[in-house]
């Protein structure tokens, strides 16, 4: 249970906090300028700074406060939650390596981060896998309904990933050849096309200004103590990531793929991290389909499992272009290049350039598609080969 003082602040969180943040992002939507907080609400953001120090001064003179993982974490988030405000709202301790008004904030957060193994930061399992609702309403920096609809979509989707990837996670004690093999397939392609399904309704209804303006700001980058983190990415669970390795799509002795993997172990709870880490020695799904021999290949197993493994193949990529050309370009690079924005220092979550974090996203686009390109190690090849194994009558 977490102790009185913590919970406290989390009713901070859920009630003023918001509230707070609410008004400001009023202010701001009101101008022409949409982008600019500067010398805009400064009481307000006084406020926010005053009230958030009260809470956390305390709870870090109070001590360890974490009476098991779940507590621990929640307040992480919390006290994550009001340092990513603070630098949303540019507030000068979150700006100023010389202002120490969010020292405190900064010391106990990485108290948190390091007894609990992750980043001294809110993590996007704060806002989505964990993120305990009390009375029907979850924690939310704002009370913007467009955020809100971006988290109930985000949540649903990464729980449908999640699903898929237990899914296939089972199949590796089974083997590629066992017929309860081909279910488990067949669940994960459901779970990936409920993926795709879902986001079709978030695209469709979230408002692209809101969500540019009002809530893409409060997952940047932001400093905690001397070093800066990156910001919270809805992918920063294990699910996404085991689905990929164990269909081989991608790999982990690929140096670009296992960098992105490191950058996002300690986003992740620490549950997730066993689950990637063991997931990378396995041997992926695509890789047994590959080493079959070529008698078996005519085997009912083979031509049944293999059609369905090749149709979450195919799902996986569908969610993967569904994301990099409807909520890249639609929801990202769209409003900044239309506010003329793309050369902004802090305009993307994870920090690069907006130009560079696009290049890095069709490359992973281009593994989980596994498209034909040779500069990249896309598994294009293997699975035209395995298309090519499947009977006139199986082929799709």
């Amino acid at each position: 249970m977490a102790t009185r003082l913590s919970r406290a602040f989390d009713d901070w969180i859920r009630k003023d906090f918001k509230a707070i943040n609410s008004e400001l992002e009023s202010l701001y939507f009101a101008q022409q300028a949409r982008e600019n907080v500067s010398d805009i609400g400064e009481n307000l953001k006084q406020d926010l700074v005053i009230q958030g120090n009260h809470f956390v001064s305390r709870l870090l003179k109070e001590g360890n406060t974490d009476e098991g993982f779940d507590s621990g974490f929640d307040l992480l988030g919390n006290v994550g939650f009001f340092l990513a405000a603070c630098r949303r709202h540019e507030v000068p301790g979150a700006m100023d390596r010389s202002d120490h008004s969010l020292k405190e904030a900064s010391a106990l957060a990485m108290h948190l981060g390091a007894s609990l193994g992750v980043v001294p930061r809110f993590a996007s399992a704060h806002l989505e896998t964990h993120n305990r609702a009390i009375n029907g309403e979850y924690k939310t920096f704002t009370s913007l309904e467009d955020e809100k609809i971006f988290l109930d979509y985000n949540v649903k989707g990464v729980f449908a990933y999640i699903r898929a990837s237990e899914a296939l996670l089972h199949c590796l004690p089974l083997g590629i050849s066992h017929p309860v093999t081909k279910d488990l397939l067949e669940v994960a392609t459901v779970a990936l096309n409920d993926v795709y399904v879902n986001n079709e309704t978030l695209f469709a209804i979230l408002d692209v200004d809101h969500f540019f303006f009002n809530v893409r700001p409060y997952y940047k980058t932001h400093r905690v103590g001397r070093h800066e983190y990156r910001g919270a990415n809805a992918g920063d669970f294990a699910g996404i990531n085991v689905i990929d390795l164990l269909l081989g799509l991608c790999r982990g002795d690929d140096p670009y793929y296992s960098q992105l993997l490191v950058d996002k172990f300690l986003f992740m709870r620490p549950q997730d991290q066993l689950i990637l880490r063991d997931c990378m020695r396995r041997k992926s799904l695509m890789d047994e389909f590959i080493q079959v021999s070529e008698q078996d290949r005519q085997s009912r197993w083979y031509q049944d499992n293999l059609r369905a493994f090749l149709a979450v193949c195919a799902a996986h990529g569908k969610t993967a272009i569904q994301h990099h050309q409807a909520l890249v370009s639609k929801f990202i690079v769209k409003p900044a290049n239309d506010n003329v924005l793309t050369q902004k220092q802090d305009m993307t979550a994870s920090g690069p350039p907006l130009d560079a974090l696009i290049t890095a996203l069709k490359k992973l686009h281009d593994l989980r598609t596994a498209a034909n390109r040779n500069d990249i190690p896309t598994r294009y090849q293997d699975v035209e080969f395995l298309r090519t194994t499947l009977t006139t009558e199986q082929t799709q």
